[in-house]
């Protein structure tokens, strides 16, 4: 079954379409690619204990680096929670805070 993707606030969308083209063109196949049950092509981390169950992150690494975080776990869609420019060594805090307040949005579309 294809699923859809769906980002989960307009400011989540933004931030996607921020992302310079040949990124967003990368991580739109992988998405694509999750939504076919498939593993994304980009390097990935599971973000369970810092933004949630299913909470995934597609890593595009250089200078800068570039993350986009999911979650595919739930019903039909693939949620896009935040898209982002990484320019620390280390956990980005800012953005997994920003991730895991758009994780609890989802989860109240979810449960309605």
């Amino acid at each position: 079954m294809t699923k859809k993707f769906k980002f989960i606030n307009t400011q989540s969308k933004k931030e996607f379409l921020a992302l310079p083209d040949v990124i967003q063109k990368r991580f739109a196949n992988d998405l694509n690619a999750i939504c076919q049950d498939k593993e994304p092509f980009s390097k990935f981390k599971h973000l369970k204990d810092s933004v949630g169950i299913g909470a995934v992150e597609l890593i595009e690494n250089g200078r800068p680096a570039y993350r986009t975080v999911y979650v595919a776990k739930f019903a039909d869609t693939v949620f896009i929670l935040h898209s982002f420019t990484k320019t620390t060594n280390g956990v980005d805090r800012k953005a997994m805070d920003t991730a895991k307040k758009r994780y609890k949005l989802m989860m109240k579309e979810i449960n309605g």
